[in-house]
């Protein structure tokens, strides 16, 4: 099964990295107020960012690896 690593722009201009197999579920829940608590008070959220990874482990580890990013190096990745 593919997992996707995914960052959301909330409606403050602030960045949420996440991880998931439907990423348009995933994106859906977010905007309800349910996806994560950090997302719940800025919303609405859009998609700018999603890469596919093999399988759950590598999900999370890249997930990791995004989060530790620098503002600037995220946004190279979906500039």
């Amino acid at each position: 099964m593919s997992c996707f690593c995914y960052i959301l722009e909330c409606s403050d201009g602030t960045y949420y990295t996440g991880w998931t197999t439907d990423p348009e579920r995933r994106v859906a829940q977010h905007n309800k107020g349910v996806g994560a608590r950090y997302t719940k008070t800025r919303r609405p959220v859009k998609l700018v960012y999603l890469e596919e990874q093999t399988d759950k482990i590598a999900a999370l580890k890249r997930e990791r690896a995004i989060k530790a990013l620098p503002r600037k190096k995220k946004m190279e990745l979906f500039s």
